[in-house]
């Protein structure tokens, strides 16, 4: 190190040993107890202290906390200068060795920087340093402290994060003076309420209550000066567009070492979407108490309604057309066709029942409701049908999609109160890879549509995000139940399909029923029907139904059709039936599920161990879910709905029959 190296800690004279040579003069006596004091506050000294040569590379002097930050010997320092730089991290080795640089260095520096440890560690320094001047003003050494802030850095890194999460964060970090002048705003707050830090800095949070919660604000701040903390309580506050929005608010007080109140710190979380779900989750409720009502009444009331259908056909059938009394009973068709349309409605809506569906012409549908559809409208309403030929097939029920076209009609007739034009309209539609979704339910692929168009009031945007809610209607005081277009959505959704729905306030509106379009034939049953003709038979058939009237009204149908129709009011009665029966084979047992004392589940399994190719038809009235705990909706079963007509009954019954 040559004759300007300061003696290291290994080399300071021992005092003691001095004091034992009598040729050792009191100024050399000074020295050496100068260089022990040194030595061990150098050895106390938590930072490194250092010394090195102004005009070439060398180290003169460095303490031994180097030896516990740097993890390296001061000897190995002091035999090269140039570990100390190959001991920067290589980020930051250009920018830190310029600045150490003595010929440069003329007013020292303070840098920080960090090194790699022999052992892999990465550790920050603090490196302070100054010019050591002779009595000319000449540089001759440069001395500093280096100090390992690590710990420092790691501390200072985690206040960053959490700054950066509050500030960045959804929700709204605020704090206020004891007088309820806005000091900090997050970028959470701008979201949400929509201030500027610049613009709401400094005003009253007083801005933020509405005038119905004038009562909270003066409560909030009475709490804010006395330093009570308000834990998480439900709100509402204002933003700056005048929007009320929820809010779910804590507070706590901010004091100084002294205990003074000086403010109050806010954190508001937005809980629109939780009161959202719970008001969702209350409707949920409300759904199942629905449900269960419609699934108590639904099995009486299609009994009732298949007797009234039933009997209403065989009177319509003995006047004829040509009677005066016949308009009579197609207005009690009409309406027994709306209170099955109603029921349908509750139980499709509180998924008791879902839809049957075939392959049918959509074309065919809408012809087939012509007469009924116009029915509902008046004079000054213009109803127009424009239907594409060679539309092709979808798979749905006839009778849900029937369901559809007439909920959708009855609302763009009362969008109309003084009249308008109202066009039905059916196409085909292809949906590309590419082409944007029209629906968040679509996929490509080729569809059937089904276009319902008004020249009504048309609705809003906020209507429309509402518009399939259960309940939810624009009409006045029993003018809807607000199940209609609900159980639209519901009906399309189960056949694979969605709508779509363009609207302006004034300017009418289009609904769009998209059902993906299927190249399969008419069903055979769909296909019967085209010819309004009931089929015959000479069958022999069992007739389980525990209702009397009912079961008196379908016997009368097949016999009429031809058949020999056995009865049977419950599953025991059925078996007993069978087993004296002398005649020709029953080919097919027509039977209710749910029975006292046996259901037709249970003497069906019974019947078949006699009869292994006896056909089984199971009807019933009550919901799917009640009839799916009797293990008959399984697709090997055949099933009939209640309530069913004369026609319906009879056509399946011989679809049966003839099928293998």
């Amino acid at each position: 190190m040559g004759d300007d190296r300061i003696p290291h800690v290994g080399a300071v004279a021992d005092p003691d040993d001095l004091a034992r040579k009598n040729s050792v003069s009191p100024e050399v006596m000074a020295r050496g107890e100068s260089a022990a004091q040194f030595r061990e506050l150098m050895g106390h000294l938590q930072q490194v202290f250092w010394i090195k040569n102004a005009t070439k590379l060398g180290i003169l002097y460095v303490s031994p906390a180097y030896e516990k930050i740097w993890g390296r010997t001061c000897e190995s320092l002091y035999d090269n200068f140039q570990s100390l730089q190959d001991s920067i991290h290589p980020d930051d080795q250009e920018r830190i060795v310029g600045a150490m640089d003595g010929e440069h260095d003329v007013v020292g520096h303070e840098v920080e920087y960090r090194i790699l440890r022999p052992d892999g560690e990465i550790r920050w320094i603090r490196s302070r340093s100054y010019p050591v001047r002779n009595e000319q003003g000449e540089i001759q050494r440069h001395a500093g402290i280096d100090e390992d802030i690590t710990e420092q850095k790691a501390a200072e890194k985690e206040r960053s994060r959490l700054a950066a999460i509050v500030e960045y964060s959804d929700d709204v970090f605020m704090s206020m003076s004891v007088d309820g002048i806005i000091i900090n705003w997050n970028q959470g707050a701008e979201r949400q309420y929509g201030y500027s830090a610049e613009e709401i800095i400094g005003h009253s949070v007083s801005v933020l209550f509405s005038p119905d919660h004038y009562r909270e604000y003066l409560e909030v701040m009475k709490k804010v000066r006395q330093g009570e903390p308000m834990s998480s309580y439900e709100t509402v506050r204002v933003r700056k567009d005048g929007t009320l929005v929820n809010m779910s608010v804590s507070i706590s007080p901010i004091e100084t070492r002294s205990g003074e109140v000086v403010g109050a710190s806010k954190i508001c979380h937005d809980i629109t979407k939780i009161k959202k779900l719970e008001a969702q989750f209350i409707e949920a409720q409300k759904m199942e108490v629905v449900g269960q009502l419609a699934s108590g009444v639904a099995h009486d009331f299609n009994n009732i309604l298949s007797v009234i259908v039933g009997y209403n056909d065989l009177i319509a059938e003995v006047l004829g057309a040509d009677s005066s009394v016949f308009k009579y009973t197609e207005e009690i068709r009409l309406a027994s066709q709306r209170a099955n349309g109603l029921t349908r409605q509750l139980l499709i809506f509180s998924r008791k029942q879902t839809v049957q569906a075939v392959i049918l012409n959509l074309n065919e549908v809408v012809e087939s409701m012509d007469k009924m559809l116009r029915r509902f409208v008046d004079e000054h309403t213009e109803m127009t049908f424009l239907c594409t030929k060679e539309i092709g097939q979808i798979k749905a029920d006839s009778g849900y999609v029937g369901q559809v076209l007439m909920n959708l009609v009855v609302n763009a007739r009362d969008a109309m109160p003084n009249g308008g034009k109202l066009t039905i309209e059916t196409s085909i539609v292809t949906l590309a890879e590419n082409d944007p979704p029209l629906h968040t339910g679509s996929t490509p692929g080729n569809y059937v549509v089904l276009s319902v168009s008004d020249t009504g009031t048309g609705m809003t945007e906020e209507t429309k995000t509402h518009l399939f809610e259960p309940f939810f209607t624009t009409k006045g005081l029993g003018k809807g139940t607000g199940l209609g277009l609900t159980t639209c959505q519901t009906i399309v959704q189960q056949s694979g399909g969605f709508i779509d729905v363009t609207s302006e306030v004034n300017r009418g509106t289009t609904f769009r029923v998209y059902f993906p379009r299927v190249d399969q034939p008419i069903d055979p049953v769909v296909e019967a029907r085209r010819t309004g003709l009931l089929p015959h038979g000479t069958e022999t058939l069992l007739l389980v139904e525990d209702e009397p009237s009912l079961r008196q009204l379908a016997q009368n149908t097949l016999q009429l059709q031809g058949y020999e129709v056995l009865l049977a009011s419950n599953g025991e009665d059925g078996l007993h039936v069978a087993r004296e029966h002398k005649g020709a084979p029953i080919r097919l047992v027509i039977t209710d599920v749910i029975m006292p004392k046996m259901g037709g589940k249970v003497m069906s399994e019974w019947l078949k161990t006699a009869y292994p190719r006896l056909k089984i038809l199971f009807t019933s009235g009550y919901t799917d879910d009640a009839i799916a705990s009797h293990g008959v909706l399984h697709e090997s079963f055949e099933f009939l709905s209640k309530p069913y007509t004369r026609a319906s009954l009879s056509r399946k019954v011989r679809e049966m029959l003839d099928a293998p």
